[in-house]
């Protein structure tokens, strides 16, 4: 029998995840892709409005949860801050040609005295170099090279970010997971999970 839950993250695919904490506290970061939507949220994290990162009508949300979004964590040029409950999110940078940097974020989230890095749809930012600062534990960098940065230059990214673990994510538009870029990403500590696969948050 195991003394304490340990804090998850399940990759449901594409840029979609799941993220629970030690006491059960629900995260749903870019829903729209694969499965795993069973859980009710206590938060809803959108880094932007783009149709593959904001199907809230795949989350039941608990009767206090509350969903942030690029607009309400962005006010003019100002990264907000929110701690709710245990969590705490941080708004960061996020942009490129196709994402406006206006209307995208970045987020860390503080779970369980870890620091997760949602990179959102980006490529690199002026920001990366700061977050070795932070001590990142799981960064989640995206890799399709259509809309976004592409693998070579998300390993870039990943180094100067230095996270603990590094997983690739939104792989190839219209595919909830493509094996081989995410073998062409590099990353000291890299992770690579299949749509579905959950891990420990060590």
């Amino acid at each position: 029998e195991r003394g304490i839950a340990m804090a998850k993250l399940l990759y449901q695919g594409h840029g979609s995840y799941r993220i629970t904490s030690e006491k059960g506290t629900v995260i749903y970061v870019d829903p729209f892709a694969g499965e795993g939507y069973d859980e009710e949220a206590d938060l809803v994290l959108v880094t932007h409005e783009h149709h593959d990162h904001n199907a809230l009508h795949l989350v039941r949300m608990k009767e206090d949860g509350r969903v942030l979004r690029a607009a309400g964590m962005l006010e003019e040029g100002r990264y907000q801050t929110r701690i709710l409950g245990d969590i705490s999110v941080h708004a960061v940078p996020a942009y490129n040609k196709n994402h406006d940097r206006d209307a995208c974020v970045g987020y860390l989230i503080g779970v369980d005295h870890k620091v997760i890095y949602a990179a959102g749809d980006t490529s690199t930012t002026d920001f990366m170099g700061k977050l070795a600062a932070e001590h990142v534990d799981y960064a989640l960098l995206p890799i399709d090279g259509v809309y976004n940065m592409d693998e070579t230059e998300a390993s870039a990214c990943a180094k100067l970010i230095g996270a603990r673990h590094t997983i690739p994510v939104h792989m190839k538009p219209g595919a909830l997971f493509d094996r081989e870029k995410a073998e062409a990403f590099e990353a000291e500590g890299r992770l690579i999970l299949e749509p579905g696969q959950a891990i420990e948050l060590t």
